[in-house]
């Protein structure tokens, strides 16, 4: 290592040196250098946002956990996209309390080396070590609520399995309202959901449709990403009965129209000291003022009206696949209202 660089053993002591990829070629970690006010100022913890922090620093697997500092309490909130999961963890950077991360690529990286055929037990063992990682606190005393990519959804048993103590809130946009969303997203919102169509057929959660692989090429783009919110839906639906002590479900309609209910009845699953105030302070900053993704201020009622604009431009297409995706669903046993509500 370089003189002007820190020692392993403060690198792995500080927050600030995120552990960002994972190559399983060299069974090492990749760090880079992240202060917290850099974490606030861009929505995602990717490639695209931290590119200018130059050459990470590489640190085999083993001295990496060996040297880390203890790991914080950690929660999570896993997510099936496009339902407010960035601005509610961007909620969570709370100096003293607890830091949110945003989509951390570390965990992608598990998803894509087990696709290419990592076993099993390999990837739980990188996986408890990232977590534990990841979980470094910025400041004693922080709890660390981790946002990953819904791509890293297959990987919620084996994350809730590791880390018996942690607590995770299911989040996800209604269907008319996620299909919209995907709509009015045009071309890159309807190539993302093939995407993540892709990886959830290959993680096998789409055969219990019931819909036969030889009609996949023939469904429309929306129907696609109805397909893939049922798979999710029907993934959650299956967690939350099976740890309904640990794990809360919340909608993103409801998370715009009760902000601070849903902040306090989080707080209090993730056991953080968040008190009134403090959620008044949140609710009423920045955070909830502008775009989680883009920084762009919003303007009273540009959310309604962004919907408004893209259920009537694709109003039509959204309420037939609504309606074939409901029938899929009762055919499925798959619930469209999750159980275990973050909020009666």
């Amino acid at each position: 290592m370089s003189a002007s660089l820190p020692s392993i053993r403060d690198v792995m002591r500080s927050a600030q040196w995120l552990a960002h990829r994972y190559d399983p070629n060299h069974d090492a970690f990749h760090l880079l250098p992240v202060p917290r006010e850099r974490h606030a100022a861009i929505p995602f913890l990717t490639d695209e946002y931290l590119g200018d922090l130059g050459q990470p620093l590489v640190v085999r697997r083993a001295e990496a956990v060996e040297q880390a500092r203890a790991p914080a309490p950690a929660h999570f909130l896993f997510h099936s996209a496009y339902c407010c999961s960035t601005l509610l963890a961007a909620a969570f950077d709370r100096p003293g309390v607890a830091m949110g991360l945003k989509e951390p690529v570390l965990l992608n990286d598990l998803i894509g080396w087990r696709h290419r055929g990592a076993k099993g037990p390999d990837v739980a063992r990188v996986l408890d070590d990232g977590l534990r990682l990841l979980a470094r606190p910025f400041a004693p005393g922080e709890a660390v609520v981790v946002k990953p990519s819904n791509i890293v959804n297959p990987l919620i048993p084996g994350i809730m399995a590791l880390r018996p103590q942690a607590r995770a809130l299911l989040l996800h946009a209604p269907l008319d309202a996620y299909l919209a969303s995907i709509a009015r997203k045009g071309m890159w919102g309807r190539l993302w959901v093939r995407d993540l169509f892709g990886k959830l057929l290959r993680e096998g959660m789409l055969a219990p449709l019931g819909i036969a692989p030889d009609d996949y090429l023939g469904l429309t783009d929306i129907q696609v990403a109805a397909a893939g919110w049922l798979a999710q839906q029907r993934q959650f639906q299956d967690i939350a009965g099976k740890l309904c002590d640990r794990v809360a479900t919340l909608d993103s309609e409801t998370l715009v129209e009760r902000p601070g209910d849903s902040l306090a009845a989080l707080a209090g699953l993730f056991d953080l000291r968040l008190d009134g105030s403090a959620i008044d302070a949140i609710v009423s900053g920045p955070i909830f003022a502008r775009d989680a993704k883009s920084g762009a201020g919003f303007a009273p009622g540009q959310r309604a009206r962004a919907a408004q604009q893209g259920r009537s431009l694709h109003g039509e297409e959204v309420d037939k696949v609504v309606h074939w995706a409901r029938v899929l669903a009762d055919n499925g046993g798959i619930a469209m209202t999750l159980p275990n509500s973050l909020l009666d």
